[in-house]
């Protein structure tokens, strides 16, 4: 859906001269694919910093680039159709957010630019011959948040140390077959059970943390996302309803409220994501651009929400947070 395009003022399109809106019809045109639901991919492109990024490379929308949305509303088979729609539509670029949307979108073209927002390996995934050098017409940002799986199942050991079983939310959307094994291995290893649920759209959610409650786990981790990664506070809302710790892999669910998050800020990726695309609509080659690899993981804990939740972080825990929430 092509969101509101307006040049600055008041008026109706009527009011402009013919030239004004011949020129408005040439505006180059970004097309942003994602597997999230389209209100919510709109929505979250200004408070995310894409918008804000772009004006950093001379570009505000409406007044020199336009922004056609598509989602696939949580349903993976409509991504390579809708990628085919942006081709015919001659956008300027593509930006893909996930690695679905990415797989989908080079499928589609082989010539118009793709700029990736990740959180696979997008070597191993086949999107691009290595990061230094991507070639083709694809670059990108990573952030390798399926690896983060054990990380952050040892960090809520290390919380509750007696928990017998720890809920493991998980998107069956994604690519995370190899994440789940790696939890499975990290579980034995520490001597705990894992319940895995699956949550494919936004009404499976409250059920998933229903069936958590009633398994008695002592926390949840959160995989990795697109519909999970758009909906921080709602995630974390129902952590707190079933009073249950969790861990989630971006930034922004500490800031809503969960708990601990371990990994990078989606803030990051989207702001990278932007700049390039900045940089690819002055004239510079995807091929040129090497992939850009998030900065280490950060673990983020919130005070608030563990006092409300009646946990005390273990000062081992506290004194590797690189971000306390008071």
């Amino acid at each position: 859906m092509r969101r509101r395009d307006f040049i600055g003022g008041v008026g109706s399109a009527a009011a402009w001269p013919v030239v004004a809106r011949a020129q408005q019809q040439t505006l180059p045109v970004i097309g942003v694919l994602s597997n999230a639901e389209r209100d919510r991919l709109a929505q979250s492109a200004a408070p995310l910093g894409f918008l804000q990024a772009l004006k950093e490379t001379s570009y505000v929308e409406g007044q020199n680039v336009a922004i056609e949305y598509r989602s696939s509303e949580n349903q993976l088979d409509r991504l390579p159709a809708l990628a085919a729609d942006l081709v015919r539509r001659r956008v300027a670029v593509i930006v893909a957010l996930g690695t679905n949307a990415a797989l989908a979108a080079k499928a589609a073209t082989t010539t118009t630019p793709i700029v990736f927002a990740t959180g696979a390996d997008p070597v191993a995934s086949g999107l691009v011959a290595s990061l230094n050098r991507p070639g083709a017409n694809l670059t990108g940002t990573v952030n390798l948040t399926v690896e983060l799986g054990p990380k952050q199942l040892q960090l809520l050991h290390e919380l509750l140390p007696h928990a017998a079983a720890f809920g493991v939310l998980v998107d069956p959307g994604q690519p995370i077959q190899a994440s789940i094994k790696d939890l499975q291995a990290a579980a034995r290893t520490l001597g705990v059970q894992l319940v895995i649920t699956s949550a494919r759209t936004e009404g499976d959610l409250e059920p998933a943390f229903a069936g958590f409650s009633e398994h008695r786990v002592g926390a949840v981790l959160v995989s990795p996302s697109t519909l999970y990664g758009t909906r921080p506070e709602q995630l974390a809302s129902l952590a707190a309803r079933h009073a249950l710790p969790a861990i989630f892999v971006n930034r922004e669910f500490a800031l809503a409220g969960g708990l601990m998050s371990y990994g990078s800020s989606l803030r990051n990726d989207f702001h990278q994501a932007a700049i390039y695309t900045g940089r690819i609509l002055k004239g510079e080659k995807p091929a040129d651009l090497p992939v850009v690899q998030a900065s280490k993981p950060e673990l983020v804990i919130n005070l608030k929400t563990a006092k409300a939740l009646g946990l005390t972080i273990p000062e081992t825990l506290l004194a590797t947070a690189d971000e306390v929430i008071q």
